[in-house]
């Protein structure tokens, strides 16, 4: 099965750095929107047109991919990824920004439930498939590298006035990306019903996937506060200029990246529920590291110390999904993706609206990250009680 990975593991992995690019040019959008006088709390509402569309139109998007299959559907959406990016610097207004960052996240619901589905296809086992999924993600984190590094550079040249035109160079990629699709064979999908019925649901429904999907939300909620958040924070409380308040999101994506290649190569040696207790355990040291030195004034060293966070946060995803996703059928795996790119969604929209709220107080950039270490024990206690009660139930978890 790894064989057929190899065919289309360069496709796949280029899907996620696209999409990883125009989802996670949030931290670059806010900063350049918020020195237009545009207010934090509306910011923070940006967030929720691009997530809200995710969750919303997750449950069709599993429709659609079971009549077009996961390979058209892909296709499909980066077309329309394209587009919009070509589009993008001659519509001014912040009114196109809240429906470009929709269409952006109803195109990522399709891509990631179609990537999901081609790897479950592909991919029998759990310890292969979670260093195939660990390896395709960190693309994901090579994405918001790229965008925050070119961005930072073109913002502070004397080209910024035309920032927006970095946007081509993503609409580029992404339509290579369709002729290398199209180039690309695939083992075709399992087959499925082609219209959605709501009691589908029905079979998740239960304390199991309740408490695997608060997973998924808190994960979430921490990646997207610290990824979309934390320029403004630099910039804010650490008095730092935009290009370097754009490398900590980078650097941060540069050591996500290096965490889930590390985990893809290791994973095999280890039990997957200690790795992620591990890494979690790991997350609130280097949190707490990071609150001590910050209280008494060593703020050049944060500035890098924050970012290694990354090395453990990354893995978190694709391991406790990888894990799940190994015990659903084949039939079941577009639905039981779009109900984890719901809670993904969820996730990052609501971490954001409270964080905007937040940052409007001249200390919010503090109790951003009680609030963040508040919701890593929640995950911590929600995976331990996850494996408790599994292991009760499964034997084979």
């Amino acid at each position: 099965m790894i064989q057929n990975y190899s065919r289309i593991a360069l496709p796949l992995k280029i899907s996620f750095l696209v999409f990883s690019m125009v989802l996670n040019c949030m931290g670059v959008i806010i900063l350049q929107l918020s020195a237009t006088n545009i207010s934090y709390t509306n910011l923070g509402f940006l967030e929720a047109f691009k997530d809200l569309p995710i969750a919303i139109f997750s449950l069709f998007a599993a429709t659609f991919i079971n009549r077009f299959g996961s390979k058209t559907s892909l296709i499909f959406s980066l077309l329309i990824v394209a587009i919009c990016c070509i589009l993008l610097p001659f519509v001014g207004g912040f009114w196109f920004f809240k429906l470009w960052f929709a269409i952006m996240g109803i195109c990522f619901s399709v891509a990631k439930i179609s990537v999901y589905g081609i790897l479950r296809n592909n991919i029998l086992q759990e310890i292969p498939l979670a260093k195939v999924m660990s390896s395709v993600e960190a693309s994901f984190m090579i994405g918001i590298f790229v965008v925050n590094m070119g961005f930072g550079w073109l913002i502070s040249s004397t080209y910024s006035e035309y920032w927006k035109f970095g946007f081509w160079i993503i609409s580029l990629l992404a339509l290579a990306n369709v002729f290398l699709l199209m180039k690309t064979e695939v083992l075709p999908d399992a087959e499925h019903s082609q219209i959605f019925y709501f009691s589908e649901i029905t079979g998740f429904f239960n304390r199991k996937y309740f408490l695997f999907f608060l997973i998924i939300f808190s994960i979430v909620f921490i990646e997207q506060n610290f990824n979309s958040w934390l320029p403004s924070f630099y910039k804010k409380h650490l008095n730092v200029n935009s290009f370097f308040a754009l490398q900590a999101s980078a650097f941060l994506a540069l050591f996500s990246y290096v965490g889930r290649i590390v985990t893809a190569r290791i994973i095999q040696h280890f039990s997957l529920a200690r790795y992620f207790i591990g890494c979690t355990i790991a997350i609130l040291l280097m949190l707490f590291l990071f609150q001590t030195l910050v209280t008494n004034g060593y703020l050049q060293i944060t500035l890098f110390i924050f970012p290694l966070i990354g090395l453990f946060l990354s893995p978190l995803y694709p391991v406790i999904s990888s894990q799940s996703i190994n015990h659903i059928r084949k039939a079941e795996i577009h639905l039981f993706t779009s109900l984890i790119v719901i809670f993904s969604s969820l996730g990052s929209s609501v971490g954001s609206v409270i964080m905007s709220y937040v940052f409007q107080f001249e200390y919010g950039g503090y109790y951003a990250l009680f609030i963040s270490g508040a919701v890593i024990v929640l995950l911590l206690l929600s995976f331990i009680y996850f494996r408790s009660y599994v292991s009760k139930k499964e034997n084979n978890y």
